[in-house]
């Protein structure tokens, strides 16, 4: 199988690296205007005289690059594998149609946790969630001046609700579809950014479910975390320090075990689905749309 990234960013080449070691991978090329040592490299996408050469690309360039890109490559080629970074668009687009498999990079589907999630709550009755999600923006990638980041530019794809999508995804995957959603989204901080830090909502879903969901550029202290009420327990969950702890009606804890895993687990599992043509668990094309239509219902005002 021959490899196509577009982007070498951090993303782009943590996708090299993974992909680097599967056996069923020939070789891999990158789009990218960064010089490159020992890696074929195209300057641009249109460089690329055979698209077709190509079994998987994979897009990972910034957010607003997307959608051009991933129509530029639609109306080259059929029959191919596609996966798009999170989110697939930065704004909602409707004119792509294709017969090449297009997947949503929403790795966090395959985190342990709500991997186990997913399967606890298929015989629950699930009443709340409350879920908030947050880190420190120039935390995020300690080699880079977080000013010249795309997440902090909105007109390059930029801030907290693009980037913090995955929650959006899992909610939609754990609790129903959203249905009706009441938010915030704007700028509250002293980060000299131009794009959203902080976006709080109050949604409800097609399973009626009421989420209270977070996000945020602001958290000194990287936080990931879920509580799920249901008709019968109280269940907690700790994406970062990898706990799951389940409390009845007598407030008697269960803790499951979860197994350490590398940083690179999700996205190895991803790729692998992908590679081996077992995409059940993927987020498609059709569900990456839906996040980014509730994404651009969402009004961003400065505060």
């Amino acid at each position: 199988m021959r490899v196509l990234i577009i982007g070498y960013g951090s993303i782009g080449k943590r996708h090299y690296e993974i992909l680097g070691s599967f056996e069923s991978i020939e070789s891999i090329d990158v789009v990218s205007r960064q010089n490159l040592q020992n890696i074929k490299t195209f300057k641009e996408l249109s460089d690329i005289k055979n698209l077709d050469s190509y079994d998987y690309f994979i897009i990972s360039s910034e957010t607003a690059r997307h959608y051009r890109e991933l129509k530029y490559i639609c109306s080259k080629v059929e029959n191919k594998k596609i996966l798009v970074e999170k989110p697939l668009y930065d704004k909602k687009q409707t004119d792509i149609k294709t017969n090449n498999r297009i997947f949503v990079a929403y790795n966090l589907r395959f985190h342990p946790i709500i991997e186990r999630l997913k399967e606890i709550l298929s015989s629950k009755e699930v009443y709340y969630a409350n879920i908030i999600c947050g880190q420190y923006l120039p935390t995020w990638r300690p080699t880079q001046d977080y000013r010249d980041s795309y997440s902090a530019d909105i007109n390059r794809g930029g801030g907290v609700l693009r980037d913090l999508s995955h929650e959006l995804d899992y909610i939609n995957l754990l609790f129903g579809d959203i249905k009706t959603i009441d938010s915030i989204n704007t700028k509250i901080s002293d980060l000299e950014i131009n794009s959203d830090d902080i976006f709080t909502a109050i949604a409800t879903t097609t399973d009626r479910v009421i989420v209270n969901l977070t996000l945020d550029y602001i958290s000194k202290n990287p936080i990931r975390r879920i509580l799920i009420h249901t008709k019968d327990s109280t269940i907690e969950a700790d994406l970062i320090a990898n706990m799951l702890v389940i409390y009845n009606k007598m407030g008697e804890r269960e803790e499951i075990k979860i197994e350490p895993f590398s940083r690179d687990y999700t996205y190895q599992k991803m790729h692998r689905l992908i590679v081996e043509n077992q995409s059940e668990a993927l987020c498609s094309f059709v569900e990456g749309e839906r996040v980014v239509e509730i994404i651009d219902g969402v009004e961003f005002r400065l505060f």
